[in-house]
């Protein structure tokens, strides 16, 4: 088995092949025609219907958003933990 390059997609492109299948043409003639993988296509046919977009941040549950938002809180939180230390270190010096 070969191993493909990873090749992008614009959002144009994924519009019109989902235009195509909401057209009538069948799935598996769109991803072999065009040489796709099933999960993408499927990926594409969901986004486009859920949210209009492919962008994976408009994509995203409440969930994940809350997450992402969460760890970059603990991020600095964590550096901020970090330059207190340092600061305790220093001062303790002196």
């Amino acid at each position: 088995m070969t191993k493909r390059n990873r090749r992008s997609f614009t959002p144009e492109f994924k519009k019109q092949i989902v235009q195509l299948y909401e057209g009538g043409k069948p799935r598996q003639e769109i991803i072999r025609e065009y040489e796709l993988t099933s999960s993408s296509f499927d990926r594409w046919v969901s986004q486009y219907h859920d949210t209009g977009s492919f962008k994976e941040e408009d994509n995203r549950s409440p969930e994940e958003k809350e997450l992402i938002k969460l760890r970059k809180e603990n991020q600095r939180l964590n550096m901020e933990n970090d330059i207190l230390k340092q600061a305790a270190l220093i001062m303790g010096r002196k």
